[in-house]
């Protein structure tokens, strides 16, 4: 048997999965941490019978990776695919229910942080190097609180902010959670933007409400939350311009979004030889200009 689970081992290679140490061929779902992944996450999956013909799936529930195997490189049968599909939605449903389960958990500890800290110095050495005031953040020590809210209002997590500028988040749920800057009642127009300093400055230089994405990975998530809570809104994507890196993934996440939204997309154009990517690094250029 040690043949074909190296079969099956390597089947896994191919589809660019890293399989585990130990893999049992027991017909049961094992879950397993990805290389690459957050600690303490278990996305990669598979699960292997031996018994008859030996025959597998596996696959990544963070990519939507899905594979199915068989020895011998034959055609799985329908009765072992129905079979593989039933156990996998099952774990599917499991694993979610273990993530929501977590996620509250985490909530919880991030509302009480948030409950417990104080309101933001404006003299805070961050909020004084990006030029603009706290907008409603909260101060735990000498870190800033930036609170993620659904697009119910709830808190769910908060990002961390050091005076130097060094950024963390809380362990817990991300995706498709913003920081909002301004009034959330009946909103004309969205600016929507990755970090909270660029957001900050789009809305002391527009007056609009500004949801922050904190990255560019999250700006298509929180965009389709936006259209779907403001349905009458006109949504802008205000993009960080990454020309120094290749492919620019700020431009490209941005410009993805507001293709997939109907929204516009504004990217900050700087002049030759500046540095700076963002909103809130052209304000900058403007004030030493003025200086």
């Amino acid at each position: 048997m040690t043949k074909i689970v190296d079969q099956f081992r390597e089947a896994m290679h191919r589809a660019a999965l890293i399989p585990p140490v130990v893999i049992e061929g027991d017909g049961l779902l094992h879950r397993f941490y990805v290389e690459g992944d957050r600690r303490g996450t278990l996305n990669g999956w598979y699960c292997l019978h031996l018994d008859g013909r030996p025959a597998g799936v596996f696959g990544n529930w963070k990519t939507g990776l899905r594979a199915t195997w068989a020895a011998d490189g034959r055609c799985m049968s329908t009765a072992e695919r129905d079979a593989f599909a039933k156990l996998i939605e099952s774990e599917r449903a499991r694993a979610k229910a273990e993530r929501r389960i977590e996620q509250e958990a985490r909530a919880a500890e991030a509302r009480a942080e948030w409950n417990r800290a104080q309101v933001a110095d404006p003299m805070h050495p961050y909020l004084i190097a990006k030029g603009v005031v706290p907008h409603g953040l909260r101060q735990a020590g000498s870190a800033l609180l930036v609170p993620l809210f659904d697009v119910h209002g709830q808190l769910w997590n908060a990002q961390r902010i050091q005076a130097d500028g060094t950024k963390r988040f809380r362990a817990g749920r991300a995706g498709g959670l913003f920081s909002p800057i301004g009034d959330l009642c009946d909103p004309a127009r969205i600016l929507i933007c990755e970090g909270w300093a660029t957001g900050a400055t789009l809305h002391e230089e527009s007056g609009h409400l500004v949801l922050c994405a904190m990255n560019s990975g999250n700006l298509l998530a929180v965009a389709r939350a936006a259209r779907s809570a403001w349905p009458g809104a006109e949504l802008v994507i205000c993009a960080d311009n990454d020309r120094g890196t290749p492919n620019n993934p700020g431009v490209t996440a941005a410009t993805k979004a507001a293709k997939a939204t109907g929204a516009r997309l504004l990217i900050p154009e700087f002049p030759a030889g500046a540095n700076g990517t963002d909103f809130n690094d052209l304000a900058a250029l403007r004030r030493k200009e003025v200086a």
